[in-house]
């Protein structure tokens, strides 16, 4: 999910004090007295050339070949799918532990739930954090606010203890959101992002980091397999790679830079004719999305190649045009990775089918597209972040 602004800052605000005053208070008092996920709707500079991309990955320190699930470095948990959105899974926090249910979103850094104290419409229908009761909580004065291509999202920064599975995150640092919007419909509570670490948050620590630093994962690296078709099946891995999930060899692609999972795109093609990102772009590798987003105008030229027609916010098709329309081609790092029409053209439960292309809401300097789960269903991905790139191969 594509975070577009982040702030965090110390109080300064009546209703921010307000906040802490309340936290604190009930926090005084009560001093006194392989994760489950499940899909829901709603570069440094570029390496080109096959010797020149030998040479970065001989640089490295360690191969992937050598972590596996034969052995003990592997944390493995299954994902669910529901309605081909987002891939959710169960994380707890506290102790004891209250279950949330969270987007594992390589497009943020930050994991937030909803306080008890959130009382915009949206959080009363998700589970809310009750830090009443939790041993382990602890206040700090710092606020963040965040937004969301979806929605935007205010609260606390507070510290507690996270499991994400058999992973265990002591006195970790989180958000507590007190309002949100945009969220509306949506059967996730909270995001848990899991980006590169946005140095304007000073002090709040992504929950991977944490665990890389404490050594409770043996490799800086997790990965995705989404399923397709059926809420079973998915699968989120930390500390190493699962090599069932996927057919043949990683190919693996430089990060434009150590500060998000973007990588330099070649171009998009359709009948071996450049359809956009002509002169290369930004791709974006966003496990919190859940469709292939880009700039306005080539979307719209893209539904207008395949012949699809708007009606309110979606694109329609006819359903048959599947069985007929080419393959769209996301070429990266000189590797092809078809998208094909059963992808990219999906069914709404009333029976209508519809593109998954869409246009993205922020501003960028350099044309860039964002990868969602409708390409990552067909491409395995690891995100390696200890030498900054991803790996891709086609899913089992």
């Amino acid at each position: 999910m594509l975070k577009t602004q982040t702030s965090l800052s110390t109080w300064s605000q009546e209703r921010n004090m307000n906040w802490l005053v309340l936290l604190g208070l009930v926090a005084f008092s009560e001093c006194i007295v392989k994760i489950p996920l499940r899909r829901v709707k709603t570069m440094r500079n570029t390496v080109s050339g096959k010797n020149m991309l030998d040479n970065f990955l001989k640089e490295h320190a360690y191969r992937l070949s050598h972590i596996s699930f034969h052995g003990s470095n592997l944390t493995s948990h299954s994902l669910r799918n529901i309605r081909d959105l987002f891939y959710v899974g169960n994380i707890t926090i506290g102790t004891p532990p209250q279950k949330f249910q969270v987007i594992f979103d390589t497009g943020s850094f930050f994991l937030w739930v909803p306080s008890i104290f959130c009382n915009s419409s949206t959080c009363s229908t998700h589970i809310r954090f009750r830090h009443l009761q939790s041993s382990t909580f602890r206040l700090i004065n710092k606020t963040f606010s965040i937004i969301y291509g979806s929605g935007r999202i205010k609260g606390v920064v507070v510290h507690d203890t996270v499991q994400i599975g058999d992973l265990v995150s002591t006195d970790q640092p989180l958000g507590l959101c007190m309002e949100e919007s945009g969220f509306e419909g949506v059967s996730f509570d909270g995001i848990l992002g899991l980006s590169y670490r946005n140095i304007s948050f000073s002090g709040a620590i992504p929950i991977f980091y944490k665990l890389k630093n404490e050594g409770a994962i043996s490799e800086p690296v997790f990965a995705f397999y989404l399923s397709k078709d059926k809420q079973e099946g998915s699968v989120v891995m930390f500390g190493g790679v699962d090599h069932r999930y996927y057919k043949g060899e990683l190919k693996w692609v430089p990060l434009i830079r150590a500060g998000d999972w973007s990588v330099h795109m070649d171009h998009i093609s359709m009948k071996r004719k450049i359809i956009a990102c002509s002169d290369g772009c930004k791709a974006l590798v966003d496990t919190g999305t859940s469709d292939i987003a880009g700039p306005r105008r080539l979307v719209n030229n893209i539904q207008k190649l395949i012949g699809a027609t708007p009606r309110g916010s979606e694109y329609y098709i006819s359903c048959s045009a599947v069985n007929t329309l080419p393959s769209i081609i996301f070429t990266i790092n000189g590797i092809n990775y078809p998208v094909p029409a059963r992808a990219y053209i999906l069914k709404d439960s009333r029976g209508r089918c519809y593109t998954t292309f869409r246009e993205h809401r922020f501003s960028s300097s350099t044309e860039t597209w964002i990868l969602g789960a409708v390409f990552l269903r067909l491409y395995f991905s690891v995100f390696d972040q200890g030498n900054d790139r991803i790996g891709l191969a086609p899913a089992v």
